[in-house]
């Protein structure tokens, strides 16, 4: 259970919590309740109902965009396979011929492999072209991301894995990225 789990829930039970108190403990002690405290009442039911609302897009948003980042990468690895991706697996960083540059807006695939070991990508994932055996993340040779799935998650993370945009630039991203779909496809 993460911690953003926890403080929803938190913050849920207290909202449930109140409501029913109020709505079965107080009228049997109190049965003018609210009586003359009617703003008084109103203003923290207001307040519960909207900390619940912030804490819902405060910290449910961070999950759902964790979700999406991670239902992307799978579905450029379903579809990775054919070049049908949406990041174009088959020209976005693919090379032929001994070329160390990708097409269409890809990066330097040969600076990609050394950024791929010098930032320690091999220490979390299998890439049978990098020789690496990670196990902590998905197996790159199985999971044949396109290009715009492999430069997202790069990017922003997700799933487990850390961001790298403040650490790279997007140059160094899309380079790793270039790599890793012409090493996989």
């Amino acid at each position: 259970m993460s911690r953003n789990e926890i403080i929803l829930g938190v913050v849920a039970l207290v909202l449930v919590g109140f409501s029913l108190f109020v709505s079965l403990v107080v009228p049997r002690r109190r049965p003018d309740f609210p009586g003359e405290r009617i703003a008084l009442f109103t203003a923290v039911a207001i307040l519960l109902v909207v900390a619940m609302l912030g804490t819902v897009e405060l910290f449910g948003a961070e999950e759902e965009g964790e979700g999406k980042v991670a239902a992307e990468t799978q579905g450029a690895a379903e579809t990775g396979a054919t070049g049908g991706g949406t990041g174009g697996a088959t020209t976005g960083g693919a090379t032929t011929g001994g070329a160390e540059t990708g097409g269409g807006g890809g990066g330097d695939v040969a600076q990609g492999k050394e950024l791929f070991a010098s930032s320690g990508c091999g220490s979390c994932h299998t890439l049978a072209d990098a020789g690496t055996t990670g196990t902590t993340g998905p197996n790159l040779d199985d999971l044949k991301p396109g290009m715009d799935a492999a430069v997202e998650q790069i990017t922003n993370g997700g799933g487990g894995m850390p961001p790298f945009g403040g650490q790279l630039s997007e140059e160094e991203i899309n380079a790793i990225a270039a790599y890793v779909v012409s090493a996989t496809q």
